[in-house]
C-alpha cells in the first residue's frame, strides 16, 4: 500500500503536487473585503449542495473510492469532510455572532475522515446534511451587516483573531476548493488509488 503511494508521490514533481492538492489555488484574502465580495461568497455557498449532487449523479462505489492526488481523500471522504467542516462553520459564525471575541475548537480533519461515519455511511446521508444547512447558514449569512462581519473569534491554531468577513471568503473558497478536487479525482479515474 505505501509502496504504491510512494511510487504515485514520485512520477510528479512538487509543483505537481502542489496544484492537486489546490486545484484552484490557496485561499488569499483580498486586501479590502467589499460588499461585492461578500455577496458572490454568499452565492458560492448557497449553490454548493446543488452543485454537488450535479457532479455526484451516478457515481458508484468504485467512483467514490477514487482520489484526487497520490495520498489524498477519496471522493466519499471529501463529500463527508464537507459536511463535517461546514457544520463547524456554521458554529463558529453563531459563536462570533453571540459571543465577545469567542475561541473556536479546531479538530482533526484528517482523523475525522477515518471514523466510521465517514467509510460506513453512504455520501447521501453528508449531502442531506449539506442540503439542510446551507439554507440556513445562507439566511444567516444573508442577514449580516458590516458590523456584524466584522465580528471575530479566535483561532487558536493560527494564533490570531479571523473576522467573519474574511471567514465568509474561506468558506467560499471552501466550496469551490473541494468540488474541484472531486472533478480532479473523475478526470484521473482512479490513477492515484492506494
Amino acid at each position: 500500500m505505501q509502496m504504491k503511494e510512494s511510487q504515485n508521490m514520485n512520477t510528479a514533481n512538487t509543483g505537481d503536487l502542489e496544484k492537486l492538492r489546490y486545484p484552484v489555488g490557496k485561499y488569499i484574502k483580498p486586501e479590502n473585503i467589499t460588499s461585492r465580495h461578500i455577496e458572490d461568497w454568499i452565492s458560492v455557498i448557497e449553490l454548493f449542495p446543488d452543485r454537488l449532487k450535479e457532479v455526484m449523479k451516478g457515481l458508484g462505489e468504485t467512483e467514490l473510492n477514487w482520489r484526487y492526488r497520490p495520498g489524498g481523500w477519496t471522493i466519499q471522504q471529501v463529500v463527508h469532510h464537507c459536511a463535517d467542516s461546514h457544520l463547524n462553520a456554521l458554529v463558529r459564525f453563531k459563536l462570533a455572532l453571540t459571543e465577545d471575541l469567542p475561541t473556536i475548537k479546531p479538530y482533526l480533519e484528517a482523523k475525522w475522515a477515518e471514523l466510521p461515519d465517514v467509510s460506513d455511511v453512504p455520501i447521501s446521508e453528508s449531502i442531506h446534511i449539506l442540503e439542510g444547512l446551507h439554507p440556513r447558514w445562507t439566511k444567516l449569512l444573508k442577514s449580516l451587516g458590516a458590523d456584524d462581519l466584522k465580528k471575530e473569534y479566535f483561532h487558536p491554531e493560527r494564533n490570531r483573531n479571523v473576522s467573519l468577513e474574511e471567514t465568509v471568503g474561506l468558506y467560499a473558497w471552501h466550496c469551490n476548493h473541494h468540488l474541484a478536487h472531486i472533478k480532479q479525482a473523475l478526470k484521473y479515474k482512479g490513477r492515484f488509488d492506494v
